[in-house]
């Protein structure tokens, strides 16, 4: 089974993730993409997720809502840049619990590969040295391992 790589490049501001997905890149896309399927995969399993919102087109906004046993609520937004299905999905990330002013842009990349798998490049890129160590000290690496690991399995059945 494709592990989850989890790369942080402080000089570039960067975090790039990568895996190898054992399901076609439509498969991918499409889940990644369907906001009925996103709250099956999205963030760690004990945080229900709710998608609030999902324009799927550039300038549209998303925002997903995370729910810890105690009602406290983690909430994800952005805005779409660049859609390109299958292949290419660019937005901004903001995560509220690290405040204002503190935007990413996540750019993912699915290439298939020669045996029908598909590999996932995400790479989120920082205005500054603090936003990007404030996000990953805000859990990022678990909670995206996570993430990548619901997600892995839930194509694994879609194929």
């Amino acid at each position: 089974m494709s592990k989850t790589t989890f790369t942080i490049k402080r000089d570039e501001l960067k975090v790039i993730m990568e895996r190898v997905f054992d399901a076609p890149r439509v498969v991918v896309w499409k889940t990644i993409t369907d906001p009925v399927l996103i709250p099956r995969w999205w963030g760690p399993a004990k945080y229900p997720t709710t998608v609030d919102k999902m324009e799927l087109k550039v300038g549209g906004t998303w925002r997903f809502i995370s729910k810890d046993a105690n009602g406290n609520e983690f909430a994800f937004n952005g805005v779409y840049k660049e859609i390109d299905p299958p292949k290419r999905l660019s937005q901004t990330f903001n995560f509220k619990p690290i405040g204002p002013g503190h935007e990413s842009t996540e750019t993912s990349i699915l290439e298939e590969t020669e045996d029908g798998k598909t590999r996932m490049t995400v790479t989120s890129v920082y205005k500054s040295i603090e936003d990007l160590d404030g996000t990953v000290e805000s859990g990022m690496e678990a909670g995206a391992r996570e993430t990548w690991e619901r997600l892995a399995e839930l194509v694994a059945t879609r194929k």
